[in-house]
């Protein structure tokens, strides 16, 4: 469709975002990539890049019940039973803004069967010496509270190298194990002996990842950040706030079709299954506005 896509760029910077789901479809650093990327037309392939909101990740059956009101939502993953990633990616998005290093993408998630709010939303991408910052707010225009989750859903590329030899820099002490058949939530685990544990840099190898983890130490301002490097030198890291207590990571990998092309990492306001949970859920009150950021930056060395 005309005007599907809005290119920016600074310095060695460039980035080109879509109203397909509102997404990040590609991101360069020079010459290189620094997230998987996806073509002009068609549908997005593996949620890359898009913003998933009103809840992350799965919710259950795709039903819920909220102020003792039950609410349905259709089941997009039918193999495992589960509405995934929420309804803004099934939306029309528009450009709001567009500029040479920033653009604002705006859609709408009307109330109805399937969630109570009525949401405005809108992502903020901008480029700068520091990389790709994007913003994400929400506010409810309904007139009752909503259930309110986000998470952008880049995938990383550390440099040329296979997956398997990149090195992930993960602090997370702790991870939400989950069912093998469905990938719902089982109960917390320590990472500390395990094979998730990459609080120090390591190479990933052939460990498959499709996990949330949490209690994540914070820098200044409440920052965290992940690091993937190649073995030639070349990685990248997405940094993000307070505001996400939750960060999903995904080797990528598939039961058929190209995998382990990128290190899916996924900061998240709350965790998979959370309408359920309840567990680190926003309850966005009538009127009132949500917002939160990350940001993707090239590494050319290993960090000290």
């Amino acid at each position: 469709m005309p005007g599907t896509d809005v290119h920016l760029a600074h310095g060695p910077y460039s980035a080109v975002v879509t109203r397909r789901g509102g997404a990040l479809r590609e991101l360069r650093h020079g010459n290189r990539d620094l997230v998987v990327g996806f073509g002009p037309e068609g549908d997005v392939p593996d949620y890359r890049g898009v913003i998933c909101t009103p809840w992350p990740n799965r919710l259950a059956d795709g039903t819920y019940t909220y102020a003792g009101k039950p609410y349905a939502a259709a089941v997009n993953e039918p193999e495992r039973g589960a509405a995934l990633h929420g309804l803004a990616i099934h939306q029309p998005w528009e450009v709001l803004e567009a500029s040479a290093e920033r653009a604002v993408l705006g859609c709408r998630i009307p109330s109805g069967p399937g969630y109570p709010g009525e949401l405005e939303l809108t992502v903020t991408y901008s480029l700068s010496d520091d990389g790709l910052r994007g913003t994400v707010r929400a506010v409810n225009n309904g007139s009752v509270a909503a259930p309110y989750g986000v998470c952008p859903h880049p995938y990383l590329v550390a440099g040329p190298s296979p997956l398997d030899d990149w090195s992930l820099e993960l602090p997370a002490d702790a991870y939400l194990e989950v069912t093998p058949d469905r990938l719902l939530p089982v109960g917390m685990r320590q990472v500390a002996g395990g094979d998730f544990d990459f609080r120090s840099p390591r190479r990933l190898g052939e460990v498959k990842i499709d996990h949330a983890f949490t209690d994540i130490p914070r820098e200044g301002a409440g920052l965290a950040r992940v690091r993937v490097l190649d073995p030639t030198g070349t990685g990248v890291e997405l940094e993000w706030g307070a505001e996400w207590p939750w960060v999903q990571v995904h080797t990528g990998d598939k039961p058929v079709g190209p995998d382990r092309l990128g290190l899916a990492v996924e900061p998240m306001t709350c965790p998979p299954d959370a309408l359920h949970s309840g567990t680190d859920l926003v309850h966005l009150q009538p009127g009132a506005s949500h917002s939160a950021g990350w940001t993707i930056r090239a590494l050319t060395q290993q960090p000290g």
